[in-house]
Order: C-alpha cells, then structure tokens, then sequence
C-alpha cells in the first residue's frame, strides 16, 4: 500500500498553524481536515468543469413531428 501524502508539505509554519486552529474548532485532526478540502477542491472543479461543458447538440425531430410539419408546410 503507498503512503499517502503530507497534506502540509507545501505549507509554512504559519500556515500550517492556521489550518490546525480550523481543523480544532471544527472537532477534526489536520490531516482529516486537510483530506475534506481536498475532496471539496476536486468536488467544485469537476462542477466548474460539467458547467463549462457545452450542451449536447439538438436532436433531430421524431418520424411522426416531422410528418406533421410537413404537411402544414413548414420546412
């Protein structure tokens, strides 16, 4: 199994002291904490990234609306 990796790596003392005084009050451990950032960090780029997908293109109309159309002389 692979070592996860330090969530805190990149981190100053400071930071690192920060992010420990929010894990505390909300009742987690740093690397808890830390992990649902994470998490919501990817969460919120897989939206941003189904939002910016462009919609699917438009289906063509069915036998029987065609038929219709036709017959009143649209298109």
């Amino acid at each position: 199994m692979a070592k996860a990796k330090d969530p805190t790596a990149g981190m100053t003392e400071a930071q690192r002291a920060y992010e420990a005084k929010r894990a505390a009050k909300a009742g987690m451990t740093l690397e808890k904490w830390m992990a649902q950032k994470e998490r919501a960090r990817a969460h919120a780029a897989r939206a941003a990234a189904e939002a910016a997908a462009p919609p699917p293109p438009k289906k063509k109309p069915g036998l029987l609306r065609r038929a219709l159309a036709r017959a009143r002389g649209e298109a």
